[in-house]
């Protein structure tokens, strides 16, 4: 199975886990997206959806990073994760839905 994923194969309504900062997640994410930041992830495991290696959980920071490191740490703790390609700027670039939780206008930092 590969770990990346384009963004243009996702729905805008997709569940996402964002691993990004607070401060970036404020600034725009996906609407459906769950937020835990990277290191967050081993405290907060118990809140990641169930999936299966059919349908895995696409990860994604700002740029790929973060969430390839999030993918190989839930792939080790036997959770089906995928990698977004070129992360939360590939999202924006590929003309992807972005919301705030105050909305205002929504992008990437």
């Amino acid at each position: 199975m590969s770990h990346q994923l384009n963004p243009s194969d996702l729905t805008d309504d997709a569940v996402i886990l964002d691993v990004r900062e607070q401060n970036e997640w404020d600034a725009g994410h996906a609407a459906n997206a769950i937020h835990i930041p990277l290191g967050e992830l081993p405290a907060r495991f118990g809140e990641l959806p169930e999936v299966d290696e059919a349908d895995p959980l696409p990860v994604i920071c700002r740029a790929g990073g973060r969430s390839a490191r999030a993918v190989a740490w839930l792939t080790q703790q036997g959770y089906d994760a995928v990698n977004v390609d070129g992360g939360m700027q590939g999202w924006q670039a590929a003309g992807k839905a972005m919301t705030t939780d105050d909305g205002s206008d929504a992008t990437v930092i």
